[in-house]
This record gives structure tokens, sequence and C-alpha cells, in this order.
């Protein structure tokens, strides 16, 4: 690994959602605190509600997680469309991280807007529905997929812990999730995950400025240092998908410095990401 590097210097109060579109080669993520989503030079789109995650529809759509709803966005003209209602009725909580699996579903984490304990839960929606994965969460995250798509992981990180779940061959969870990675002997929080061609799984962790590698089986790896306290996001971007961008979080950091919020890159020689597959409405 090579160190990283400023990608994009504006702040993000809290930073989230790394997302490469495979179909426009182009970078989004968002600052969750601004209601925002972002990408490259300069561009960001405001949005009336919280945003935090995406997932993309055809070249020029994005499902966009928000507090109240899926929305199909359209990136040429701006136009919004509810795809679905997600805990709408909670004025309370928002959405968190999300992420699409192979099988073309998009799995989305809500949380209370003030972390209260077990308020949250993990949805799928695959061809039109929308399942509970797991309830009783408390900060939702870490949600990725083992390549062949038959493996789903995410994290709960105030119990700083990352589950794995068997799926099926449409992607909904089959048996009961067991815990994959238990970082609590350590004081390490898991925030955003992503998993590469090999089927490893690259874990930011907020507090800690750095991003982990872990193998299929839960092994530690190997990590890099983000010059910001909180790393929130990774994902694999560029033609050869052998980068890695990092999204990081400003808050309750009293007071940030210059490199905290902003996004970096960090080159990967010998690990290759997997493209993001579609998500399938």
């Amino acid at each position: 690994m090579t160190g990283a590097r400023v990608f994009d210097p504006r702040a993000c109060e809290l930073g989230e959602g790394a997302f490469w579109h495979p179909a426009r080669g182009q970078v989004f993520w968002f600052d969750i605190a601004a209601s925002r989503l972002m990408s490259t030079d300069g561009a960001a789109w405001d949005f009336d509600r919280t945003v935090t995650a995406c997932g993309w529809i055809d070249r020029d759509r994005l499902l966009v997680a928000s507090d109240t709803a899926l929305i199909d966005f359209d990136l040429r003209d701006g136009t919004r469309r509810d795809v679905c209602p997600v805990e709408a009725d909670r004025p309370e909580n928002r959405s968190n991280d999300g992420r699409a699996d192979p099988m073309g579903g998009f799995w989305i984490g809500t949380m209370a807007r003030e972390k209260t304990k077990n308020a949250g839960a993990i949805y799928r929606l695959h061809r039109g529905e929308l399942r509970v994965i797991r309830a009783g969460v408390t900060i939702p995250n870490s949600i990725c997929f083992a390549p062949d798509g038959r493996r789903g992981y995410f994290s709960d990180t105030s119990e700083q812990r990352v589950w794995t779940v068997a799926l099926d061959a449409d992607g909904w969870p089959e048996g009961e999730p067991r815990v994959f990675i238990d970082l609590s002997g350590e004081g390490l929080d898991p925030d955003g995950a992503v998993t590469d061609a090999e089927g490893l799984i690259w874990i930011a962790q907020w507090g800690a400025g750095r991003v982990a590698c872990h193998a299929p089986d839960g092994s530690f790896l190997r990590s890099f240092d983000v010059p910001a306290t909180n790393p929130t996001c990774p994902a694999f971007i560029g033609e050869g998908l052998d980068r890695l961008i990092v999204t990081t979080a400003r808050e309750d950091l009293a007071p940030p410095t210059d490199d905290d919020g902003r996004t970096f890159v960090i080159d990967a020689p010998g690990a290759v990401g997997r493209a993001e597959p579609r998500v399938v409405l």
C-alpha cells in the first residue's frame, strides 16, 4: 500500500457511502450532515432529506437511500422519485450504510439520529420487495458481500462486531448470522466496508484513522493509515479497480484537523476490487 493522499479537499461533517459507478466511471459519496450527494470536480446535489448511500440502476440513475424512502435519482436532470418508503413514519430515525448485493438487491441500514440503542434495522429491497434482514441494530455498518453473492456481512458499530450470514440463490439470508470479526477486545469500531475480487474485506475503523483488511475467514491481514481520525467508508475505484477511496468525518471532533472530513485515495497494488452490481428494481 502507498500512502493516502487527498482525493477531494471538501471537508464533510459526516462523509459516507463511497461508491464507484462502473457504467459512468464516476465516484460518488455523501455528506450525511449536509443532506448532499457529492462527486468529482466539485459536483454536488442537495436533497431536502438526509441521504446516506446509493447503488446504480442504470448509467444515469442512482438508487439513493434517504431517511424516509429509497429514491430513484436521475443524474441528468435531478429528477427524484420515491421507489418505496423506509421508516417514513419514524422521523427520529435515518438511513445509514448501504450497498447492492451481487443478486441485484439493495441493503440499507437505519438508526436513530441520537444513536438510541437497538432503534435501527437492516432492510433489503429486491425486485420490489422490502424485507427486514435484522432488527434491533444501533449503528448499522460494514454492509458488503462475498464475490459470489452467497454470503453477506454487516456490523453494529456500537457492539464492535461484524456478523456474517449465508445467502440463498436469490440473495435472501438463510440461517442465523454469526459473529465474523469481534473487535471489542481491541476497542475498535467497524464502519463502512467493501470486499475485493478475492473476497477480502476492507473495513474503515472509526476513531482509529485506518482501514483494515481481513481474510474471508475473518483473520486480520494488514491495515493502512488515513490522515483523518474517523474513516467511514472505503470503495475500490478506477478502470482497474486498484485504488481505494476512503471517506472521513469531522463529527464529534473538537477541534477537527484540516484533513478530518476530507476524502482520500490510496493506491492498492496487488488488490483488485469488484464492480458494484446493478440494483434490480
